[in-house]
């Protein structure tokens, strides 16, 4: 994915909100609809559609972030026609890039910067996350980080990504999208890391977490579009690992491979949590 696609979209999208005077902000579906590339309300209204129903299943009332509003529009006659519209809170636009076109580059953009996005903030919101030390938060990625890469193998597999070395393949393509175009053996070399030493458990906790995004994404999307073909996986990963570094770049972030590398390995700080819980005794 281009930049040109990636950042109109995610600085466009921003630009759209509205603050109200009591701070809450939203979104206008007649402004959102041309940014996320639909020609025609009538098809935009069914992604809408498909949005509200996933929002009632995992019981998010849908009058809550789907608010049903009119708009006056000028007609060439010069005279006026309300139209409906939707004023949608951050919660809708994401369904609605989750349950639209995958098809279109902007959609596929935006679904990576909202799981991004969502992520970011269900961890500023949880109070525990915030109260553990950076250590902590190591620990406790790394372990989210090895389990999604289970799941990973699992899909991967599916795909035609078989052996061993297929999989390590597939996995420096996900690191050269990610850290712009350093694959492992890079990285780790840039870590000044022994040969036996994973780079994963040399990483810290905001590094950790962009290779669960990038791990997390690429799963759901090999499932979702049903990749087959090692190839197809590959440019799958590295694809996905691009459009984390472009949004990570989009918020201001530091790109992974400038970030700095901790003195503890995830290992050490294991074993050491494994000891002070008894697990040695």
């Amino acid at each position: 994915m281009s930049e040109s696609v990636a950042r109109p979209h995610h600085d466009s999208f921003e630009s759209l909100r509205h603050v109200d005077e009591d701070g809450n902000e939203h979104w206008l579906a007649r402004e959102l609809m041309p940014v996320l590339e639909y020609e025609t309300w009538r098809s935009f209204r069914a992604v809408i559609a498909k949005a509200m129903t996933a929002a009632e299943q995992v019981d998010q009332p849908a009058n809550d972030h789907f608010a049903e509003v009119g708009k006056m529009v000028q007609l060439g006659s010069g005279t006026q026609r309300e139209i409906d519209d939707f004023r949608l809170s951050r919660y809708a636009c994401y369904l609605i890039v989750q349950n639209g076109d995958p098809g279109k580059p902007v959609i596929a953009a935006g679904q990576t910067y909202f799981a991004i996005q969502t992520r970011r903030q269900e961890l500023s919101d949880d109070a525990a996350f915030q109260q553990l030390s950076e250590d902590q938060k190591r620990v406790l990625l790394r372990g989210e980080v090895r389990e999604h890469n289970k799941q990973l193998v699992a899909t991967a597999h599916q795909a035609g990504v078989e052996t061993q070395q297929d999989f390590a393949i597939f996995q420096d393509h996900g690191y050269r999208g990610l850290y712009g175009g350093l694959g492992a053996r890079d990285i780790h070399r840039r870590k000044d890391l022994k040969k036996s030493q994973q780079i994963l458990d040399h990483m810290g906790s905001t590094e950790l977490a962009a290779n669960l995004f990038r791990a997390t994404q690429t799963e759901e999307k090999l499932r979702r579009d049903e990749i087959k073909g090692k190839g197809a996986a590959n440019k799958t990963h590295e694809d996905v690992g691009r459009r984390v570094r472009q949004t990570i770049e989009d918020i201001g972030g530091t790109m992974p491979e400038d970030l700095p590398t901790p003195e503890t390995s995830v290992k050490k700080l294991e074993r050491e949590k494994k000891r002070l819980e008894g697990g040695d005794e």
